[in-house]
């Protein structure tokens, strides 16, 4: 039997040796040395009783410490759960709700974005990083404990809905995954990974795409670079970084920004753009101002990467799939190439469903394929291409978050009598919650009040930053609110 996750990357660690694989802080951590980091938290784990099935929480900084947590976790068996910054107090006590434990650092308090993060809000048992890494060192190679069917992992959406879905990741989909088996890149993930030398990681290792990416790093021989200040350029300078990840609202701001004042950027070789569509012209004003550095990874949290466009790819093209894709009808009929439809995914390392979420997950989750709710088609070559999306979602900062539970809020509040939201492209954040209200008689509803409604129970980032006041809703031939008028203006 393979040995489950993390298996591999400790073989690579243990292999890599002196090489190093971490820098951090004007620290140059080896493999060896991250290795070892490992089996201390490992071991500390263990001391405190954790093991196969344990739901371990992890409110964790940027650092390898960070890393080898994470690692560690996985090593004992538990069930991780990653906590991302900017989450309310009531999406955080969702997230740690199965979690008998809380592995915590220094810098999780400030990282959460939350008023309530104290050691008596989370449940179970908190252990610092610190006291963990004190732990014995035995100089073994670590054994992971999981087995195949147990869950290694609930990877959190952005919450949209009130509180965040986690989608259950079982041991066997983490080793199947693509990112530390490079005997099964595909094309593009084999252009990309050469690329790979300096990879720059920033914001949180909670996240899904930051993860893979640094799992393919450092399978590609390849360094994690920690961003030492926030500004994207100004790091890539200063640590000669050559790949990191970027939404499409930063894409904006760094080509802006060298286009008015360049910076040193010829260690760049990648720049891996998630979360949001890229449009042909956004790109073509990238490549012009940063060269053909500009990969577009195309994926959903329920399933990983579906797939990826290199700088060589047709701009609006997402490229060739290399997992099983088929474009669908409305009855659930493949449909031939060159026609749109729904498309639905079969990948190496798709989640199972949606944690104690069985109406939802046989919604998602059919056969054995993903439903995107993703509108696109493939073309005579066998490239994607969207074309749409069958629910309706604003991608804020490469976050989903849902119309309903926005307009519902809205709709509770004294002074509004209907609301309706949608996406608007914004520079900033790629899109923008914009309402549509209708204001209850007698009222005069404010932007600024009606922001802090949403924020009181939902994300701030699905509050609108925009309103406009309506008399009534257009309404499509089928009578439902007519969405796109109300984005043209009538």
């Amino acid at each position: 039997m393979t040995e489950q996750f993390p298996g591999r990357l400790l073989d690579l660690l243990e292999t890599a040796g002196h090489r190093p694989v971490f820098e951090h802080a004007d620290r140059i951590v080896t493999a060896a040395e991250l290795l070892g980091t490992v089996r201390r938290v490992a071991n500390g784990l263990r001391a405190n009783g954790i093991g196969r099935g344990d739901g371990v929480a992890l409110l964790l900084g940027v650092s390898p410490e960070a890393f080898a947590a994470i690692v560690a976790a996985h090593v004992v068996g538990a069930r991780v759960v990653g906590v991302r910054p900017g989450l309310t107090a009531r999406q955080q006590q969702h997230l740690l709700a199965d979690t008998a434990f809380t592995v915590t650092d220094r810098t999780a308090a400030t990282d959460t974005g939350t008023d309530t993060d104290t050691d008596t809000d989370r449940p179970g048992k908190v252990l610092a990083l610190d006291d963990l890494l004190s732990a014995p060192d035995d100089g073994l190679r670590p054994l992971p404990l999981a087995r195949p069917e147990d869950i290694a992992r609930l990877i959190h959406t952005s919450g949209s809905t009130g509180v965040p879905k986690a989608c259950a990741q079982t041991y066997a989909a983490m080793t199947a995954a693509w990112a530390l088996r490079p005997e099964a890149w595909p094309p593009a993930v084999r252009a990309l990974a050469a690329r790979l030398d300096r990879f720059l990681v920033f914001g949180t290792l909670a996240s899904q795409v930051m993860m893979e990416y640094g799992l393919l790093t450092l399978a590609a021989g390849g360094t994690l670079v920690t961003a030492g200040q926030p500004d994207l350029r100004d790091s890539i300078e200063r640590h000669r970084a050559t790949a990191s990840v970027i939404t499409v609202a930063r894409l904006r701001k760094l080509t802006a920004g060298q286009r008015a004042s360049p910076a040193d950027l010829t260690s760049l070789r990648a720049l891996m753009v998630s979360g949001s569509p890229l449009e042909p012209g956004r790109l073509r004003e990238a490549s012009d101002a940063l060269g053909p550095v500009v990969f577009h990874g195309y994926g959903q949290t329920e399933t990983g990467m579906i797939s990826m466009a290199t700088p060589e790819d047709e701009p609006g093209s997402l490229g060739v799939p290399p997992v099983d894709l088929e474009i669908r009808d409305p009855s659930g009929r493949p449909v031939p190439p060159g026609t749109d439809g729904e498309l639905f995914v079969r990948t190496p390392g798709q989640s199972d469903g949606y944690w104690r979420e069985p109406a939802l997950t046989a919604e998602v989750f059919t056969d054995g394929w993903v439903r995107t709710r993703d509108l696109g088609r493939l073309d005579s070559e066998g490239r994607l291409w969207l074309t749409g999306r069958a629910r309706d979602v604003i991608i804020v900062n490469a976050n989903l978050y849902y119309a309903g539970p926005v307009e519902r809020r809205l709709a509770t509040h004294p002074s509004v009598a209907e609301a309706y939201v949608v996406g608007v492209p914004d520079d900033d954040t790629g899109e923008a919650v914009h309402a549509f209200v209708v204001p209850a008689e007698g009222h005069l509803p404010e932007l600024r009040e009606l922001r802090a409604w949403v924020t009181a129970h939902l994300e701030e980032a699905s509050a609108p930053t925009r309103l406009t006041l309506i008399e009534e809703v257009p309404l499509t031939p089928a009578g439902k609110p007519d969405r796109r008028r109300l984005t043209a203006g009538g």
